[in-house]
């Protein structure tokens, strides 16, 4: 059984690579999406599950979300994570399990803690009922052997706000009132039952209709590749592969870091605690999880993707706009329909390499130069970036920083605390810049490589960066023709 993040990945493009080449050919109906699943899962002995009727189902349900549809077992539902229920079923129900360290002691403690009758006694050990079971952890707690271990399951462990459950059959159900669609339950399932929903259909359909479709790179693009395929690189083969044109997302960084700066400023006088609001998933956490601190103390300055998306649009208008990153959340982001004129779509690193092996197309060195960001904008893509960035505008301002407190949240566990301590009044800092993801963006679910790989390669290119200013860089902009708040109106 293929369970290694490698193999599921291999999988999961693979399907993504064949509906691409469909769509790109206009022969992607119901058809031939049933002969692709004969293809890869041919038969007649299966390769990943228990039976090849099995993978084909699991199969149909990949291609169903490759399309940007719901899975058939959750129609109606507006999260870009699903489940795939027929993938979901190989990991343990039993979330306390005995071990066979387990003495069968005359003393039985696990018994005489257990409020709920679930631990009896079997043949050579102690047997643990699941349906009885509350998990409340008490005999494992009471066992003098430590014979008793918590199986959390990845999925679980991995979902910062408690999202993630199990119905009576042991499938994975996901809470999307407190589902912040950060994605990181997709790449910690080891059986890839956990998806988002892609839409690179829609935007093939979208440069075969001839519209203008933009590609926007997220920041954290520089070092993915390796550090020979620059932003140039990049542009070029996003041009060849049908693209209108590419920009990097590192200047709405620094549209972001303007317009947030002078809130920042505001507030310090106002003696007003903030928090930023470029992290989607953070974003997602303040609505759904501390909707007070979500209305009283977050910048209404929007993120990068969607500066660069309103700048494009006032532009060139009826131009489409992809936003290319790491992150699973953006999805989400461009579906809140509170923020107007967001990017249109958005795809990860692994679907943008889908979509180029559809068309034969790679990323190659090259000679050119290309940079619209300043090197501050770029920084977005990592931990204390966004802070960084908004400090510098206030300094070229000719404000004092000196003084201020901020607290760099990366990881969901640090954003919790933050926001209970904001919420509590006991937060002793100023400003709160919240990633959820380890790292920020640069650890993203979906980066193309290990962490350590692209900040080696980033530093590499980050280093030709010019060391231009944000303020003076926005001066070639049209900052006067669209709006950087997120409910759209003018300043």
């Amino acid at each position: 059984m293929v369970t290694s993040d490698h193999g599921i990945k291999s999988l999961k493009h693979g399907v993504l690579e064949e509906i691409c080449k469909l769509a790109w050919d206009g022969e992607l109906t119901a058809e031939n999406k049933e002969k692709v699943i004969y293809e890869i899962i041919p038969g007649p002995k299966p390769e990943y599950r228990c039976c090849v009727y099995k993978e084909r189902e699991i199969l149909r349900q990949r291609i169903r979300l490759a399309c940007g549809d719901n899975p058939i077992n959750n129609p109606d539902s507006k999260n870009v994570v699903q489940v795939i229920a027929a993938a979901c079923d190989d990991c343990p129900i039993s979330a306390y399990s005995v071990t066979d360290n387990c003495r069968f002691c005359l003393g039985k403690a696990c018994i005489s803690s257990c409020k709920f009758g679930a631990i009896t006694p079997g043949d050579s050990k102690m047997h643990i009922d699941p349906s009885k079971c509350k998990e409340c952890g008490l005999c494992a707690k009471q066992c003098p052997f430590q014979a008793i271990v918590h199986l959390q399951r990845p999925c679980k462990k991995s979902c910062p706000v408690g999202a993630i459950s199990y119905d009576e059959y042991g499938f994975c159900v996901i809470d999307e009132e407190k589902c912040v669609q950060c994605g990181h339950c997709i790449h910690n399932c080891p059986f890839g039952a956990i998806q988002s929903k892609t839409y690179l259909v829609h935007i093939i359909n979208a440069i075969k209709e001839g519209k203008e479709v933009i590609a926007m790179c997220a920041p954290a693009t520089e070092g993915q590749f390796g550090e020979d395929i620059t932003m140039a690189s990049i542009k070029n083969s996003l041009k060849e592969l049908g693209f209108a044109d590419m920009v990097e997302v590192g200047l709405g960084g620094d549209m972001t870091a303007a317009y947030e700066s002078e809130e920042w400023s505001e507030a310090l006088k106002e003696g007003k605690k903030m928090t930023t609001s470029c992290c989607p998933a953070f974003i997602n956490m303040l609505r759904q999880h501390y909707p007070e601190v979500f209305e009283n103390n977050m910048s209404s300055t929007v993120s990068p993707m969607c500066a660069i998306s309103r700048y494009l649009k006032a532009t060139r208008p009826g131009c489409v706009t992809v936003f290319i990153g790491p992150c699973i959340a953006k999805k989400s982001e461009v579906l809140d329909e509170s923020v107007p004129d967001n990017a249109d779509y958005v795809i990860t690193y692994g679907e943008l390499r889908a979509l180029m092996r559809s068309k034969d197309v790679e990323f190659k060195p090259v000679e050119d130069e290309y940079q619209e960001s300043s090197i501050w904008g770029k920084s977005f893509a990592s931990s204390g970036g966004v802070a960084a960035a908004v400090l510098e505008c206030m300094q070229e301002r000719g404000e004092d920083t000196e003084n201020i407190k901020l607290l760099k949240c990366a990881g969901g566990s640090e954003c919790k605390k933050a926001l209970m301590l904001l919420k509590a009044g006991k937060l002793p800092e100023d400003f709160i810049e919240g990633m959820v993801c380890p790292g920020g963006c640069v650890g993203g679910p979906s980066r193309h490589r290990t962490e350590t790989e692209i900040l080696k390669a980033r530093k590499t290119l980050l280093d030709k960066a010019d060391g231009r200013g944000v303020l003076e860089n926005l001066k070639n902009y049209p900052m006067d023709k669209f709006s950087m708040y997120r409910d759209g109106h003018m300043s």
